[in-house]
């Protein structure tokens, strides 16, 4: 097939949508695929172009087997909510050239990465223009998100355009997918049918990340012993996670030690506070590299899954698989019934308390410190899970062949496996013509 791959995220980027998009590029191309990227310059989630890209410039290079195209892209290291949607409108304007050039290549699938939405239109004018298949993949449904965790002013004119202008994007797409069934569901509520939207969750490399990796180096780089008890976080440290829960936790738990490993646009004040509380136990690392993501993950005694109440079932962590292939506990704040509650409960993986409670999750913290061989156990049943459910062999060969039933005429509906399918993420099809 030639696969035709939009979105404004890509590999090098370590971490959320672009580590993804770029594993899945590379996967493709190495099962035999033509694939072709139109993309930014790397930038998330520090929010500043990497060393060796341009913001300014164009440019064609071939990674892996996948031609990349990079376009121009507006950033600001702090942006507004406002500022955001300047980045993307950015992104959606400088790629229009480059995308209508692909019409050439006629490709058969043109894949659209959301975020950003504001780039769906032009996708879908290449697949018609090209005869090719339309596939818009959820990663974040970003509208919502937007207004619901405050970072546009809702309510008004510019809430109800912009929830106008979704619908209609989703209605046009000939398929859909999303990484959870709380988000499929959200996206089946703003009229898209059943029959043209399925699951296709973010993966973890089990064979990569493991149980086995020792993180002594690491633990010696940071001044710990063995005998530390660590609780780590690693990800986007942005406004979607609440994270000063965890300086508040680590305030009231002065022998824990609380590791915070990422970039984003909170990062800097996260810093700043810990200084002003003189916050000893807690430590900042930056972005591992891939190499490295095993011994960091390995590094936790305890998981963190840190999000605000209100991001629930707006995104999927895709962080939760990786802390599951570590085989070690997990502390997810969040209410019964959202995607990851319902992942850590099926997983038996860790606890779960309330979100942005931090009494409660100072109690699990001492609960799970008390309880080594619960700690144990939880791992095990975490790495289980992902190894049975979450592995990238698993996920990616499951979303070739819908990609094949599709261009085939054949669309696969989901068939609902005994709550299995809810809790883990796994997909089942059938196609429409068959049983």
């Amino acid at each position: 097939m030639r696969i035709l791959i939009y979105g404004i995220n890509y590999f090098p980027e370590l971490t959320g949508v672009g580590k993804y998009t770029g594993e899945m590029a590379e996967w493709l191309a190495a099962q035999g695929h033509q694939v072709r990227v139109v993309t930014a310059p790397p930038h998330y989630p520090a929010w500043r172009v990497a060393k060796g890209y341009s913001p300014w410039r164009y440019s064609r290079t071939c990674q892996a087997g996948v031609e990349v195209f990079r376009c121009p892209v507006w950033l600001k290291t702090q942006p507004t909510g406002v500022e955001r949607l300047v980045h993307l409108l950015s992104f959606a304007l400088t790629s229009l050239p480059v995308m209508l050039a692909q019409v050439f290549w006629k490709p058969e699938v043109v894949l659209t990465i959301e975020p950003p939405l504001l780039a769906a239109p032009t996708a879908l004018l290449v697949a018609r223009l090209s005869g090719a298949h339309s596939w818009l993949h959820i990663q974040d449904h970003e509208v919502d998100a937007a207004f619901e965790l405050q970072s546009l002013p809702g309510g008004g004119r510019l809430q109800r355009t912009a929830v106008g202008f979704e619908r209609w994007l989703l209605k046009h797409f000939d398929r859909l997918s999303t990484l959870s069934l709380q988000m499929l569901e959200r996206a089946v509520g703003k009229g898209v049918e059943r029959e043209r939207i399925g699951l296709f969750p973010n993966w973890v490399d089990t064979g990569r990340i493991h149980p086995d990796i020792s993180a002594d180096a690491l633990r010696r780089e940071l001044g710990l012993t063995a005998e530390d008890l660590v609780v780590l976080y690693s990800g986007n440290m942005g406004g979607k996670q609440g994270l000063d829960l965890l300086l508040a936790a680590a305030d009231r738990l002065p022998r824990v030690q609380f590791v915070l490993c990422g970039d984003g646009t909170a990062r800097r004040r996260l810093k700043s506070e810990s200084c002003r509380l003189a916050l000893a136990n807690v430590h900042f690392l930056p972005l591992q590299p891939t190499e490295r993501l095993g011994e960091l993950l390995n590094l936790a005694d305890i998981h963190a899954l840190i999000q605000r109440d209100q991001a629930a079932d707006l995104v999927m962590p895709s962080k939760l698989a990786g802390m599951m292939a570590s085989g070690r506990a997990v502390i997810a704040t969040a209410r019964p019934g959202t995607a990851v509650a319902t992942m850590v409960t099926a997983s038996a993986c860790g606890a779960l308390v309330p979100p942005e409670n931090v009494d409660a999750f100072v109690l699990a913290v001492q609960e799970l410190a008390a309880a080594p061989r619960l700690r144990r156990e939880m791992g095990r049943n975490g790495r289980n899970w992902a190894r049975d459910y979450l592995a990238k062999g698993l996920i990616l060969s499951q979303f070739t062949a819908q990609l094949l039933q599709l261009c085939s005429g054949t669309v696969p509906l989901v068939i609902p496996d005994a709550g299995l399918e809810e809790a883990s993420g796994t997909l089942r099809t059938a196609d429409v013509d068959g049983e």
